[in-house]
């Protein structure tokens, strides 16, 4: 900061706080100036994505772009309040380094090229079959005793602190139907 910038600064203060002696009440000027720059945006509630705790977070968002974000005093495990990874969050989605479609490393190859949706939901949904029938067991004898298991041990799946208790409930059945037996979540590593 330069002597000048510094100058103003302080007069700018310096007044500010006059007026506020004069009787000059900033509370519905501050309230004024949140609800007119986030007017006429879309907000989303969603939850905190960086730890286990799954604190809430309001979004909002105006012409493809979030404007805003914030605790949600609502929310039963944050009650508004968001640490200083949840708050920094508010730059990702806006940011231009953000990677926005997959990319895809071939075998043996020392580059990442980008490949559509489409491309990358075939690629993962024909390996996991592949890998399903090739490790599937139906049958398994113990104590010369068969039973019957129907599982795949190649497979496990993955929760996250963002998954809600819905869906980490459907999650769970889905990979029991799928067959994997290994289960986790990121909150017991």
């Amino acid at each position: 900061m330069k002597r000048r910038d510094f100058l103003k600064l302080t007069g700018v203060t310096g007044a500010g706080l006059l007026l506020t002696d004069l009787g000059f009440n900033a509370a519905p000027v501050e309230a004024a100036s949140q609800t007119i720059r986030i007017h006429n945006s879309e907000e989303f509630y969603s939850v905190c994505t960086f730890c286990s705790c799954g604190c809430g977070m309001i979004c909002s968002v105006k012409d493809g772009k979030m404007i805003n974000l914030e605790g949600d005093p609502d929310h039963i495990v944050s009650e508004g309040a968001l640490c200083s990874k949840g708050a920094a969050m508010a730059v990702m989605p806006n940011s231009d380094q953000r990677i926005r479609n997959p990319l895809y490393r071939a075998p043996r190859s020392n580059k990442w090229e980008e490949i559509s949706w489409e491309e990358a939901i075939d690629k993962v949904a024909r390996k996991f079959v592949e890998t399903r029938d090739d490790y599937w067991i139906s049958d398994e004898t113990i104590d010369g005793t068969t039973y019957k298991v129907n599982r795949c041990d190649a497979v496990s799946f993955m929760g996250g602190a963002q998954n809600n208790t819905e869906e980490s409930y459907l999650l769970s059945k889905m990979s029991r139907i799928l067959g994997a037996v290994y289960v986790e979540h990121q909150a017991r590593v």
